[in-house]
């Protein structure tokens, strides 16, 4: 089996790894388990994580310049690597939308507006969870429940910004710059195909 072959074997494994993955997590946040169900989900989200690991150094098993392929995947190294040092919950959230974007994209390579709407939704999704996760506790914080966050961030990604909702503390004021950034690189890459076909017309 080569490189391509074996992407093209996993790409669905990997995004109904990674999606699992985001489920457990969600549950994590929004109800916050303690005892043998927060053990539970730690293990699954290893379990998922080493997943990942093995898919990372079979690839670079099979690439033909393995050198110039690792240091060009020095990102997914990290994604690797972040479980073993033990993360800050915001940091395993970004890796976390890393391993979606590379799962589900290759999954959904070539349909430009699937990808685009799910990119999207994933997006706010995520931001979501990270914003309350950050702010529920913040005594100055108007982000109290889930709800909130997910309106904080539809207003965001749509540059609304009501202003009824944001951020007090520097976690929550980073994920929001964070995902002002990342809303511009889709409305970016999603207008490209478009120009790509005007200018062969």
């Amino acid at each position: 089996m080569n490189y391509q072959q074996w992407e093209r074997a996993t790409e669905w494994p990997l995004a109904g790894s990674a999606l699992t993955f985001l489920a457990i997590y969600t549950w994590t946040v929004l109800s916050q388990p303690t005892g043998t169900g927060a053990h539970i989900a730690e293990y699954a989200i290893l379990g998922i994580w080493a997943l990942f690991g093995i898919d990372y150094l079979v690839r670079l098993a099979l690439a033909e310049q393995r050198m110039r392929w690792f240091f060009l995947h020095l990102h997914e190294l990290a994604i690797v690597a972040l479980p073993v040092l033990r993360p800050l919950r915001l940091l395993r959230l970004l890796t976390l939308v890393s391993l979606l974007q590379r799962s589900i994209g290759g999954a959904l390579r070539g349909r430009v507006v699937t990808y685009a709407v799910a990119g999207t939704l994933m997006l706010v999704f995520v931001a979501s969870l990270a914003m309350f996760d950050a702010e529920r506790t913040a005594p100055a914080g108007s982000i109290k429940t889930f709800p909130d966050a997910l309106w904080w961030a539809t207003t965001t990604i749509t540059t609304v910004g009501y202003g009824d909702f944001s951020p007090s503390t520097a976690t929550g004021r980073f994920i929001a710059v964070g995902l002002m950034s990342q809303a511009s690189r889709c409305s970016e890459s999603s207008r490209q195909p478009w120009r790509r076909g005007s200018s062969r017309r």
